[in-house]
């Protein structure tokens, strides 16, 4: 139990820079997948056994805070599936380069590809927000 105790908390340490990084953004950003698939799951099953329950949660979700969340949300699968990818090529393929230089280009790399495939997403939905919230 002792090693686990020291596990967890040495996770939280800061022993690197971009490596440490881009190893809590991914796990933050699996985490928030996954939470978000639980409760679109549950709020799903709720529209055949309690459809007014159902419409209150599309109202609530239609709510600018969680219309940020949606945004936040759609860079967090962009940028989990593009570091996975990273990280499955270094290891399958290039194993032997896996060092603290190439590391630290292909993590500014790979965040770098999930902006770019964010910001047209991250731009619509933003601009649905403004038009179906604010009236602009």
């Amino acid at each position: 139990m002792e090693s686990l105790k020291l596990n967890i908390f040495g996770m939280a340490r800061y022993r690197g820079r971009e490596g440490q990084f881009s190893f809590i953004l991914h796990r933050l950003a699996g985490l928030g997948t996954l939470l978000f698939l639980a409760v679109h799951i549950l709020d799903t099953s709720t529209v055949y056994f309690f459809p007014s329950l159902y419409e209150h949660a599309i109202d609530l979700y239609r709510s600018t805070p969680f219309m940020l969340g949606e945004i936040a949300l759609v860079f967090a699968v962009i940028y989990h599936g593009v570091n996975g990818v990273r990280i499955a090529v270094f290891d399958l393929f290039f194993p032997d380069r896996w060092n603290v230089t190439t590391q630290r280009k292909s993590a500014y790399w790979s965040l770098a590809i999930a902006i770019l495939l964010w910001l047209p997403a991250a731009f619509m939905m933003g601009r649905s927000l403004l038009v179906h919230n604010f009236g602009l």
